[in-house]
């Protein structure tokens, strides 16, 4: 039984598509490593890691949410969420769409506005690139599964350690 032969036109179609591919991939590796950048001069581990505000980064677990929050007067304590792709307790479920729309304007995928201390006003001015270049860098982490404490009304009691902000008077 004889096998088939490619012919030169099927055998340069695959080597283009090949091609196609590694240059695709090798453009998505780039902008993960721009991500990367961004988020590192953005500091978004700063208040996103365990252990932050306690002095103890935990370096298994980075950008994966804070158990320390921030107490803002009149409106409640919020909590750091979790940036990892874990399903569960991180972003896994929002798409890179999502990311970049909660970032620029401070609106999750189901409405709820972030809290005022994230500054979303000044990161809606990434470029389109950037901004994408962020969500696919999160997007390409490790999953950690952390669930930070839920966010506690102004006239509720805390029931995680906070720290307080002060609006200037």
């Amino acid at each position: 039984m004889r096998k088939p032969m490619l012919t030169g036109t099927a055998t340069a179609m695959i080597l283009f598509g090949a091609a196609v591919l590694s240059l695709g991939s090798a453009q998505s590796q780039e902008r993960i490593k721009r991500g990367e950048y961004l988020v590192t001069i953005m500091d978004c581990a700063g208040c996103h890691t365990p252990g932050i505000f306690l002095g103890k980064p935990d370096p298994d677990r980075p950008f994966g949410g804070s158990e320390v929050g921030f107490q803002i007067p009149g409106l409640g304590i919020f909590y750091p969420p979790n940036l990892t792709p874990d399903p569960e307790t991180g972003l896994g479920k929002w798409s890179e769409g999502d990311i970049v729309k909660a970032v620029r304007t401070g609106v999750r995928p189901d409405g709820r506005v972030l809290a005022p201390v994230m500054p979303y006003h000044n990161y809606g001015k990434l470029t389109d690139a950037d901004a994408q270049a962020l969500a696919s860098f999160l997007k390409s982490l490790k999953p950690v599964r952390h669930q930070v404490p839920a966010i506690t009304g102004a006239n509720e009691k805390p029931t995680a350690p906070y720290l307080t902000v002060r609006m200037p008077e």
